[in-house]
């Protein structure tokens, strides 16, 4: 993937900021969603997993967007995973 290890400074609705590493792009229905690891917490925290950003443009400027709908999530995760999994078989 183009961007992978490509990492970014998030902050969030409360002025929490996160430092997020891009894993992969999938693309679903026209969009572009993007989805990242955190990389300022540890892999044994509770919070700790994948966070999927959908991908806006503003004119030149990519903005990340929140995803509230769980079905939405789940399917996206969905192709993420069978990408992910499908590039480990190519590999083997």
């Amino acid at each position: 993937m183009e961007n992978e290890g490509y990492f970014i400074d998030l902050t969030d609705e409360e002025g929490n900021n996160f430092k997020l590493e891009i894993v992969g792009d999938v693309e679903y229905e026209g969009s572009l969603y993007r989805v990242f690891l955190p990389t300022d917490i540890d892999e044994e925290d509770p919070d700790y997993g994948f966070i999927i950003l959908k991908s806006v443009m503003n004119g030149e400027e990519e903005l990340l967007d929140s995803v509230d709908d769980e079905e939405l999530l789940e399917k996206v995760y969905a192709l993420y995973m069978a990408e992910v999994f499908d590039d480990e078989d190519e590999d083997e």
